[in-house]
């Protein structure tokens, strides 16, 4: 078959909308135009790929590169103007391509390795514990935001006994953190918000710098302090705070959207829940089954072709030209899942999907996301057996193109059942 180079500046390309309203029509179209299709995010125009196939293989191909400062003819006029400047500019293992994004990962990954799982485990568990022995306070009756009294919580709390934030940090974090991920910013607000949140953590850093103690930030401090066998810094005093960034985020939003819509799925398919509580599935398969369906972050922006990529279906993707993760899209694909792509089955035999990536920038924090998710939804309905969302319920998206949550999850709780042993 000819390939054809397809114009990005074509006047039909999918325009993403920003509210994050629009995404089942938009998952759904995605789908239908094939496995890349040029679309619109924020004004900047990419190709989407929703293929899970297509997508697994170029998620691992050395021909593209998440690094726009490197590979992105337009990257200096987008961190001006693009609303969504800081998923492109920071620098850390998240943006970072080849032998940088290989350092820069090693020096991450000692945080979260099977052993280090497993001794936060116990962390997990107390923190969630703590989370429902507070809900069971509640008044009879009373509504309850789940997100906001659960979902949110817990990530935030775990992040912090991870990174050793100070709890005069935590609401503070939050704040930003949401307003990374939220695309409906002017870009002015965006890149204050980038500042501010960037501000934080070199205060935080300062702060560990005086008093270092066992956590994270302190080793990667001593990470960076410590020169190599070079005689120059292992990690710049930039890539130090952008990765404590990436850390903070990465480890935030998606967990507390992986608790959301378990939640939501599992209170919206009662027979799903059924099975579960019948011992014909377990939490693994229910955390996977979400993570699968309604994959924490819809799109992620964004990677960059280091050289002219021919795709199957007759399209060239050009050097330089940016492609964006579909990752709603692929976690329903027809092409993997048949036609059941969009029903929430726990029971499902193929359990595979791409909600953590694939490749060399798989996410690091695979293991705690899933940990914590577990955790917090099998003690949840465990402590709560009659839970149930509250009367004339209308869940809305959060405001993100980029992160597939809820505004809020209002629920009655019921009776507690008595807290775990």
């Amino acid at each position: 078959m000819e390939h054809l180079v397809l114009d990005l500046t074509a006047p039909d390309p999918i325009v993403l909308d920003p509210t994050g309203r629009a995404r089942e029509a938009e998952t759904a179209e995605l789908i239908a135009r094939g496995p890349a299709t040029p679309v619109d995010i924020l004004g900047v125009r990419a190709w989407s790929v929703s293929d899970p196939v297509l997508l697994e293989e170029l998620l691992k191909d050395p021909r593209v590169s998440k690094d726009g400062l490197l590979h992105w003819p337009a990257y200096d006029e987008a961190v001006r103007t693009w609303p969504l400047a800081l998923w492109v500019s920071v620098r850390n293992m998240f943006n970072a391509h080849g032998a940088d994004h290989r350092r820069l990962r090693r020096l991450v990954s000692n945080a979260f390795t099977p052993r280090q799982i497993t001794a936060l485990t116990a962390r997990v568990e107390e923190l969630t514990e703590a989370l429902l022995d507070e809900l069971a306070a509640t008044a009879p009756g009373e509504v309850v935001d789940l997100r906001e009294r659960f979902a949110h919580p817990l990530p935030i709390r775990v992040i912090s006994h991870l990174l050793g934030l100070p709890h005069e940090y935590t609401e503070g974090f939050r704040e930003v953190v949401d307003k990374v991920f939220s695309t409906t910013l002017t870009p002015e607000e965006s890149a204050a918000n980038g500042a501010a949140f960037q501000a934080m953590l070199e205060e935080l850093i300062a702060a560990r710098r005086r008093v270092p103690g066992e956590d994270m930030t302190s080793l990667l401090i001593a990470a960076r302090d410590t020169e190599s066998d070079g005689g120059s810094a292992v990690l710049s005093e930039e890539e130090l705070r952008d990765t404590l960034l990436l850390i903070v985020t990465a480890g935030y939003e998606t967990t507390v959207n992986l608790i959301d819509n378990g939640i939501t799925a599992l209170l919206t398919h009662p027979d799903q829940l059924a099975l579960v509580r019948a011992g014909e599935a377990g939490w693994d398969e229910v955390v996977e089954e979400t993570l699968r369906r309604d994959a924490p972050l819809a799109h992620l922006p964004l990677r960059f072709a280091v050289e002219d990529i021919e795709l199957p279906g007759g399209v060239t993707v050009r050097r330089g030209e940016p492609i964006l993760g579909g990752y709603a899209a692929a976690g329903r694909h027809p092409a993997r899942y048949g036609d059941s792509g969009a029903a929430f089955d726990v029971t499902r035999p193929l359990k595979d999907h791409l909600a953590f990536g694939h490749g060399p920038h798989f996410c690091l924090g695979a293991p705690l996301a899933r940990l914590e998710g577990r955790t917090a939804l099998s003690r949840l309905f465990a402590r709560f057996p009659d839970l149930a969302f509250a009367p004339d319920t209308w869940l809305e998206p959060v405001d993100s193109l980029i992160s597939n949550g809820h505004r809020a999850l209002p629920v009655l709780l019921g009776e507690p059942a008595s807290a775990a042993s």
